[in-house]
């Protein structure tokens, strides 16, 4: 393939363009789409070149392209090219995220401008609004089964009330975050309602078979996502006549991309929310995106070919906007969604590091850090211009996907030390506190998962029942611990909602028809704002919790080691007890802080020796930035208290 041919195809399609795209002022545009397009043609031609009606795709997507730059208002143009001129703007420390459930933070879209000055008042700066589209009643998947990508759901409000919301947070500086769907939609989408009236064309958008035969074939390799309520991969549909192939839910239908109209159409979606004012798009589901017979159809190579694809496209429509890949999948897997081939394109800017969630709450049930130094020591390195979401808890599930050879080697075997964390948080080994509960048990392989809130999950909701005080501070502090650790890291920390102020389970989900089979909705309450207010009142464990993570975020947006630059080092302290790594300000390696954790209720010390002993230099008086002292020193020891953490630099 050479680059004249697609220059060529290139000619060809701006004389083809319609008349009401060629009238337009599309300066900016055309400076891009040469830039970009060789690759843009490349990728195409990979994934649908073989196609008879490859040039009038290729058309299409041009297309698409331009009429989203022309719908993009004057003021997103002009946040696209100042982000292009600095280019590497998110990867500042200054962006502390939230995620949170519209209804479950505020009354509905409308509601929230009303609630931004809490975020002004933690700190928070980057908003992560989960989904919100269109979906069934009853059947949504918590709002991930889409039946209309271009409408919100009229629960939680409507288009004119997000612009309201971008608006509010683009005048105060905080970054929109929304979810797209891109590997399936609802069964009561316009276009699977089209494949079940018989319209070939819609249901080539899908995985459609007459026989058992094909999805016999793809069911020898394909996991389940969900075996207890969902068992296998396809669904029988009695309007068709026809198998569909259904990965997650039997009403979420998957779409097929290698139909290029399908991959059109996404694209077309996607730059509509980016003209909608958001920031950032979290892509769901994206290991899933290609199906291959004989494969897990999980993070296969046109799944990063689509990704690349979409990303170039964005790239010349609405360059200001990020992509956040949720790949919940092996550290070597999931760092390929940054982009392996930096020549042809990039993927996503932003990737959630899964692996170091999974490794904290080790660290929690353990009381040590023997995982989760040897996990983080092997995490892959990211590309440059990539970065972290570093996270505690989300709306999902906790998964112990680490890697077994890194299990073995901080000494476990596997399938039990899986078995005990399992058990250590659905609060079924006799020294745990936690109140967590089992999700989606594999009674073939004895997987499972974990569902509970963060203040549960350590044993605050059986402090505060048992009125033990003891155990209520230890919570407190392992709250503050592992936020002190996704603030410091390298990376985008993403706190999530009700966390800064210790929120338990919420247990009422039994009692609704709609959620009461998935017991993911006990981590998903509706804040209660009355108690919110005692983050105000001293001495409430409220007030203790969301003063220490307002300091912690006012200190990292002032320090400019805690950005993210690969500027991370690992260190092995010979106390299993601790976590310990360097961060260095990449302008100025001299600057640097020695971040310092402790997961034991019992004291622990650090032995300055063994690691200046190892080529870091630690010598001078320290001072922790948490806490604006000295630490507690014995002769060359650093001694930290039960669940404390340090941020110390060199005076």
């Amino acid at each position: 393939m050479y680059e004249q041919e697609s220059h060529s195809l290139l000619n060809d399609i701006l004389d083809d363009l319609k008349p009401e795209i060629i009238r337009q002022d599309l300066r900016h545009f055309y400076t891009r789409l040469g830039a970009n397009f060789y690759a843009i043609y490349s990728l195409f031609y990979n994934l649908y070149g073989h196609r008879e009606d490859f040039k009038p795709q290729m058309l299409s997507l041009v297309e698409t392209m331009a009429k989203g730059y022309i719908n993009r208002s004057a003021e997103l143009e002009k946040v696209d090219i100042e982000r292009e001129r600095d280019h590497n703007w998110f990867l500042s420390q200054k962006w502390v995220g939230m995620a949170l459930y519209t209804n479950g933070f505020a009354d509905n879209l409308g509601d929230l401008v009303n609630k931004t000055p809490y975020f002004m008042e933690l700190g928070i700066n980057m908003v992560h609004i989960m989904p919100i589209l269109k979906c069934p009643i009853g059947k949504s998947d918590g709002g991930y089964a889409i039946s209309d990508f271009r409408q919100i759901d009229e629960r939680v409000g409507n288009l004119d009330d997000l612009a309201l919301v971008s608006k509010d947070f683009r005048k105060r500086d905080i970054l929109l975050v929304l979810d797209i769907v891109l590997n399936h939609t609802s069964d009561e989408h316009e276009w699977a309602q089209k494949a079940m009236q018989g319209e070939q064309r819609y249901q080539e958008y899908y995985f459609t078979f007459d026989t058992r035969e094909i999805p016999d074939m793809f069911e020898q390799t394909m996991p389940q996502i969900f075996p207890e309520t969902d068992p296998g991969n396809f669904t029988w549909n009695e309007d068709m006549q026809k198998w569909v192939m259904t990965v997650f839910h039997d009403y979420q239908w998957d779409l097929n991309y290698g139909n290029p109209r399908v991959f059109i159409e996404m694209l077309d979606i996607i730059l509509f929310w980016a003209n909608q004012g958001v920031d950032v798009l979290r892509l769901d589901a994206v290991a899933f995106l290609w199906k291959k017979i004989g494969t897990s159809c999980q993070n296969e190579r046109n799944a990063h070919l689509i990704l690349q694809l979409l990303k170039d496209c964005c790239q010349v429509t609405a360059p200001g906007v990020l992509f956040i890949a949720e790949a919940i999948v092996a550290p070597v897997e999931v760092i390929k969604y940054f982009g392996e081939d930096a020549i042809i394109a990039k993927e996503c800017e932003i990737a959630y590091n899964a692996t170091f969630m999974a490794l904290l709450w080790d660290g929690i049930a353990t009381h040590n850090a023997k995982l989760l130094y040897q996990g983080l020591k092997n995490l892959p390195a990211k590309l440059e211009r990539a970065t972290w979401l570093n996270y505690v808890r989300c709306h999902d599930d906790i998964g112990f996907g680490f890697d077994d050879s890194d299990v073995r080697a901080a000494g476990y075997e596997p399938y039990a030390h899986r078995q005990f964390l399992i058990d250590y948080f659905s609060g079924q080994f006799d020294a745990s506190p936690a109140r967590g509960e089992v999700f989606m048990r594999d009674e073939i392989t004895g997987d499972a998962r974990i569902c509970g809130s963060l203040a549960s999950l350590v044993g605050l909701e059986a402090g505060i029942e048992n009125n033990d005080q003891e155990l209520i501070n230890s919570a407190i502090s392992r709250i503050i611990l592992v936020h002190s650790l996704i603030l410091s890291f390298g990376g985008i920390p993403l706190l999530y909602n009700g966390d800064a102020i210790g929120v338990v389970n919420d247990y009422s989900y039994r009692d609704d028809d709609g959620k009461s089979d998935d017991n993911r909705w006990i981590h998903r309450p509706k804040i209660n704002w009355e108690r919110a207010e005692l983050r105000k009142k001293q001495g409430s464990i409220e007030f203790v919790l969301f003063n220490a993570m307002k300091k912690m975020i006012a200190i990292r947006k002032e320090t400019s080691a805690f950005a993210d630059f690969n500027n991370r080092e690992i260190l092995d302290t010979d106390n299993e007890h601790l976590l310990c790594y360097m961060r260095f300000d990449h302008l100025r390696p001299s600057e640097r802080i020695l971040v310092v954790a402790n997961f034991d209720s019992s004291p622990q010390y650090l032995d300055l020796d063994r690691i200046n002993n190892r080529g870091i230099n630690l010598h001078g008086q320290k001072i922790d930035l948490y806490t604006g002292s000295k630490p507690a020193q014995l002769e060359n020891r650093i001694v930290l208290s039960p669940y404390q953490f340090y941020w110390l630099t060199t005076i």
